[in-house]
This record gives C-alpha cells, structure tokens and sequence, in this order.
C-alpha cells in the first residue's frame, strides 16, 4: 500500500491573496522523484520565475535520496516547470509588479507523475493579514461554542 505524497505551502494563503491556480509538471532526475516519493521535500521557501518564455521554480527542497552514491542530485537547483504555450502565455500577460508565482503543493497524480499547484498571487497588507487571523480565530471560538 503506498502512502499519498501532499506537500503544502501552509504560508501562501496567508501571505498572498491567490488569484488563479495552475497545475504543473516538474522536470526531474530520478533520484529526485524517489525522494519526493519518500515525501522529503519542502516548498515552503520556493517561487517560480519566467527565463527566456520558460517558467521555472528556485529553492524548491528536495533532499538527496539516501541510497544514491554519486548520481545524486542537487537538492536546491532550479527546476524547470512544464505548461503548454496558452498557460505561459496567460501566466506572463497576467504577471505584473506587486505579483508573485508561489507554489501551493506538490503531490502525485494517478499515473505515478509529480505535479506541482501553482498560483498566480498578489502580496497582502499587514491589515489583511490580521483580518484573517480575526476570522480563522472567530471561526475556531464558534465551532467550540457549537461542540
């Protein structure tokens, strides 16, 4: 029985307003997909970039598979981010200052391949972010009322 791989970004939604959503490919070696398999990956610190019409994502975490000898892999290299041509396109026309391309989670689909959710977010202001601490906290006081 294999475990489901669901890597979560926990930060994004509290840092960035989310805006539209993308599910992407990642190009990667193969001991860099038996670690992901392993679930030993952090994408709590990664954003994507766009380089010469092509989307890629830095400082996505994947730890060195521990049977490898020297075929390993880097564990922060830039990876390349696999869309068709329209959802480029659409990223960059929509890509503006004030904007950011952050990574939501990283999982296994069906058929054994990695994917990667990826938005499109503006940053929020500190004000927004203390309105969403006052809901997530009004909403945790009323389900203990409720109980």
């Amino acid at each position: 029985m294999e475990k489901e791989i669901n890597i979560k970004n926990r930060k994004a939604s509290f840092e960035y307003a989310l805006l539209d959503t993308y599910i992407a490919g990642i190009q990667l070696t193969g001991t860099e997909i038996k670690s992901i398999r392993e679930g030993k990956a952090a994408i709590g610190d990664a954003f994507c970039f766009f380089d010469k019409g092509e989307l890629w994502i830095k400082s996505l975490h994947i730890t060195e598979y521990g049977k490898a000898s020297f075929y390993n892999h880097a564990p922060l290299r830039d990876r390349k981010l696999l869309l068709h041509k329209k959802e480029l396109r659409k990223i960059a026309n929509a890509f503006t200052d004030g904007m950011a391309i952050v990574p939501l989670r990283l999982f296994i689909n069906e058929g054994g391949w990695a994917k990667i959710e990826i938005a499109l977010a503006k940053g929020k202001k500190q004000y927004d972010k203390r309105e969403t601490i006052k809901k997530r906290e009004l909403q945790r006081n009323l389900g203990r009322h409720i109980k």
